[in-house]
């Protein structure tokens, strides 16, 4: 084996150090590998328990990670049935022969709500009030391929409620289009408006809110326990709900349903007209689908506005 051949083998899966690759250069240009001890198989071996000697030591109690976080709490939405019957007082009226766990059983959810998280498309960054900040030429054509994505997907969606924001309103009837077919009812809600859910860890100082954090931190984490929670008791299929809001908003939802430090929400990026699922289950138990999928768009076609 040539000298550059062992250098660069010794680099690269031991990791570069610099003891052992002298070490095996000195080999190597004495004919340590491969002329002693047997011919080419013994200068394998040579050169095998270099390699070997050059890794770490590998234990499990090394290389196990190790959870850092809280357990996860199956009452995030305050709707966990359990939690929802402890401390009732029993009927002295019920009847004898009545289940005591019928009254559980029957607030039990049993379906799953998907709920399908739209960021709006680009819009006018230079209108000075909400109705001039209508979206760009490209920006149309950006709702037009999410609401083509949408139809695709071919999801019996239940409502579409978007921000009473102007991009995001434009960009709900955009889509809305391609589903007409579907009889999807839309609803206006100022809760989604955009805003400052909470001040980001780490701190930035190059974005700075309009508004203060209190502010609009009450008010999206309302729009959060309004629309994320587990499915009601009564619903018996599985739901689809579209929700085009705001990018703020939208990392926001994503943190507090995953049980994630919602501080962290600025650390995630979203594409314009992006699409991002949430799943529900009837456990309480939450899933991200997707985060921000934008692949149905061409590459030119995609903004971070």
């Amino acid at each position: 084996m040539s000298y550059r051949k062992t250098l660069k083998l010794i680099c690269g899966f031991a990791g570069g150090s610099a003891v052992l690759v002298f070490a095996a250069a000195a080999a190597d240009s004495r004919g340590y590998f491969g002329e002693h001890r047997g011919g080419e198989a013994a200068g394998r071996w040579s050169r095998l328990t270099v390699l070997r000697a050059a890794q770490p030591a590998w234990t499990p109690a090394s290389h196990t990670p190790a959870p850092t976080g809280h357990a996860w709490d199956f009452n995030w939405d305050k709707r966990d049935p359990s939690a929802l019957t402890n401390g009732k007082k029993t009927s002295t009226t019920a009847p004898a022969t009545e289940d005591p766990s019928s009254e559980q059983d029957n607030s039990k959810p049993k379906a799953t709500r998907n709920i399908l998280l739209i960021r709006h498309s680009q819009y006018n960054l230079s209108g000075a009030i909400d109705k001039e900040r209508i979206l760009t030429p490209l920006g149309r054509e950006q709702a037009e391929f999410t609401g083509q994505r949408l139809a695709a997907l071919g999801l019996k969606y239940d409502v579409m409620i978007h921000s009473s924001m102007a991009r995001a309103t434009e960009t709900a009837n955009i889509i809305s289009k391609h589903l007409s077919g579907l009889g999807v009812e839309l609803v206006s809600c100022d809760l989604l408006r955009e805003g400052a859910p909470i001040e980001p860890v780490p701190p930035v100082t190059h974005w700075k809110p309009d508004a203060v954090y209190h502010e609009d931190g009450a008010r999206i984490e309302a729009a959060f326990r309004r629309y994320i929670h587990r499915a009601d008791p009564k619903q018996k299929e599985d739901s689809y709900e579209i929700i085009v809001c705001h990018a703020n908003v939208i990392r926001y939802f994503v943190c507090r349903a995953l049980q994630f430090p919602p501080e962290g929400w600025l650390r995630m990026g979203l594409n314009n007209g992006s699409i991002t699922w949430l799943t529900i289950r009837p456990s309480g138990r939450v899933a991200l689908r997707t985060l921000g999928d934008a692949g149905f768009m061409p590459p030119d076609k995609l903004t971070r506005t």
